[in-house]
């Protein structure tokens, strides 16, 4: 799931603006670093720290409840605090450094998000995880299609040679296309856009000023979210049934439907940063899911399924969890897929049909206005152009990588043929196309429904807005993924070395390693084990999924706004609810601060967001140390019913 939830209404262009404010970015006449200036040692020092605090918290989210906000304002925002303040320290002491510039923090951020996205697109809670040996017992080793032989343990060696080998070639593949996706065809990409927009500010006078508070705001509730998740460790106890995180908020019979809230400021931050609809299709998933349809399944245990079964048996209530939520992530997903399909080719055809449209010319008289933007204009396409990279480097790179990938990957994971791994890189490069275009005419990413499509199959521009050089973004993104293909690697690591990873009855249950495993045996084996009336719910809810999105796009937007999300209303149905609960809180929140204040909500919602994310995402590190080490939370905090009940 993951971004997809970040973002769903199509985003306004940003590219020109006919009323330039302080961010707008400074006229033709700016002097733009040299490619090889923007890049600095100090600002690879802070992506590799930032790197790894946001591969912490990705890893966090993606083994809880797989819901991962976009984070990409948060690392353009402490990438400008951590320089800004370094620079300020040295020039307090009289020593020189070169002033910090908006490109090298266009650098730092696009560092950043290739690192930490490898560890969501990396598969380590979902396709890894699903090859792992606790996945393997938990739908059982009679399971048919679930064989011993496609079992493979996370291991730290073989991970990092995992992603060193297939984490660049998406690099590579697009090279080609820069020039034809942003100039050419002059898509949008809303949200890089309103991030290159908002690096842009943090470098003038005003903007600097209110990136100053932003900072402040977020340090603040990072401290606030790190000492109450260590306060709520000293009472989690022994278990998975102690502390704040098993609070009966609303009541014992709630409680046991999932129905609380756990006092988690990630959650809470969560909701904070997603979408409004996201949050309350969530909420509407859980009502759903745990308050309707999983009461009346167990009202039928004896007929339906045995009555006697384990609680992760996927021939009882959990196989309707697990594949009620997979017919709904795929709905939507096929759905959006086609849609975004639909919307490249059309815009394709157009651009197409007005270049070979013969029209007379006509004699534009410009104002000083429109002249200055033109300006503006040529200055990106020629700092864009000047530096760009050779065809050959990246069709060289590109074949070189796919011929290790061949080579290597069926030696890491035997069942893998050859083959297969050529066939997918012979469609990677198309699919990698039609993600590209999609999502800069519609700020989807689909790359994740890519992969499950194209897992049922085997089974069966940042840089251009602030005149940052191509060739500067090519080389960071370059680095960014290497330091990710080691940094995701290790804070996983230490996630599983700390943590019981995959436990359905522990915090960190990893929900789609079961469900990428299940998709898999499916593309194998089929639909033929499936509980009872199991198979016609699933296509009820994949047909649900269809219509709730055809909707979404034919009714009007004042209306279809209220009408919630499929993919983010499965998320609950296998988790539970009580996440839906902190999100929703989160939600009711903003929307309060909303209606008392907009503009500081919109000004600092974000970064209060921010700091309660990474502050739970930072005690993480100590609460795996004393994990490692043996040491338990010294109390117990339970809630049970009174004794005179």
């Amino acid at each position: 799931m993951g971004s997809e939830t970040s973002s769903v209404d199509i985003t306004e262009p940003l590219i020109v603006d006919k009323n330039p404010s302080p961010s707008s970015p400074p006229s033709g006449s700016e002097d733009v670093p040299d490619w090889k200036e923007q890049i600095t040692i100090r600002g690879l020092v802070v992506s590799a720290v930032l790197g790894s605090l946001f591969c912490i918290i990705t890893h966090k989210l993606n083994l809880t409840v797989g819901v991962i906000p976009s984070l990409n304002v948060s690392a353009g925002l402490l990438g400008f605090f951590f320089v800004k303040s370094w620079t300020s320290f040295l020039n307090q002491l009289g020593i020189f450094t070169k002033p910090f510039t908006r490109q090298e923090n266009t650098v730092i951020q696009t560092c950043v998000v290739a690192c930490y996205g490898l560890a969501f697109s990396g598969g380590f809670g979902s396709s890894l995880i699903a090859m792992d040996e606790r996945t393997y017992e938990l739908i059982g080793p009679d399971y048919p299609g679930n064989r011993a032989q496609d079992v493979i343990n996370p291991g730290l060696g073989w991970m990092i040679g995992f992603m060193f080998v297939v984490s660049f070639l998406g690099l590579f593949s697009l090279v080609p296309l820069r020039k034809v996706m942003v100039l050419d065809y002059k898509l949008t990409y809303p949200s890089g856009t309103a991030t290159a927009m908002l690096i842009n500010s943090f470098h003038t006078k005003t903007g600097a000023e209110l990136a100053g508070n932003q900072v402040r705001k977020l340090g603040k509730y990072l401290g606030l979210s790190f000492f109450w998740s260590c306060f709520k460790w000293f009472f989690s106890g022994i278990g998975d049934s102690c502390g704040f995180d098993n609070f009966p908020s609303f009541g014992l019979t709630l409680f046991r439907n999932t129905f609380y809230f756990d006092f988690s400021t990630t959650y809470v931050g969560c909701g904070l940063i997603c979408p409004h609809i996201v949050n309350c299709s969530v909420l509407i998933g859980a009502i759903i899911s745990w308050g309707i349809l999983w009461p009346f399944v167990s009202k039928h245990a004896g007929d339906w399924y045995p009555a006697d079964l384990g609680s992760n048996d996927f021939k009882g209530l959990y196989g309707y969890k697990v594949f009620i939520s997979i017919a709904l992530i795929l709905g939507d997903g096929i759905y959006n897929l086609v849609k975004i399909i639909l919307i490249t080719v059309r815009e394709m055809y157009r651009a197409s049909s007005k270049e070979t449209t013969s029209l007379p010319i006509v004699t534009e008289i410009l104002d000083d206005e429109s002249s200055r933007l033109l300006l503006e204009e040529k200055k990106r396409e020629e700092v864009f152009l000047k530096d760009r990279i050779p065809t050959w480097f990246a069709v060289a790179g590109y074949v070189g990588l796919a011929a290790i990938s061949i080579g290597t990957i069926p030696i890491i994971f035997p069942p893998l043929k050859w083959y297969l791994v050529l066939c997918s890189y012979l469609l990677a490069p198309a699919l990698a196309f039609c993600n590209s275009y999609g999502c800069g005419l519609t700020d989807w990413s689909l790359a994740s429904t890519y992969g499950k499509i194209g897992l049922f199959i085997i089974a069966a521009i940042v840089g251009y807005l602030t005149l940052s050089s191509a060739k500067s973004m090519f080389v960071s993104q370059l680095i960014g993924t290497a330091m990710g293909c080691i940094i995701a690697p290790l804070t996983f690591w230490m996630f599983w070395t700390a943590f019981d990873i995959g436990s359905p009855d522990g915090p960190y249950k990893a929900p789609y390693a079961v469900i990428f495993r299940e998709m898999a045996i499916l593309g194998v084996q089929g639909f033929s084990e499936l509980p009872k009336h199991c198979l016609a719910m699933c296509g009820g809810f994949f047909a649900a999924a269809l219509v709730i999105n055809l909707l979404r796009d034919l009714i009007p937007k004042k209306y279809s706004q209220y009408i919630p999300i499929p993919m983010a209303m499965a998320v609950p149905f296998y988790i539970g609810a009580y996440f839906a609960v902190d999100m929703f809180i989160g939600t009711v929140i903003l929307f309060v601060w909303e209606k008392l204040n907009r503009k500081d909500a919109e000004d600092y919602g974000g970064a209060v967001a921010s700091g309660l994310i990474c502050g739970d995402g930072i005690w993480t590190i100590p609460s795996a140390i004393l994990s490692i080490m043996r040491i338990d939370p010294p109390i117990c905090m339970y809630f049970g019913p009174s004794a005179s009940s």
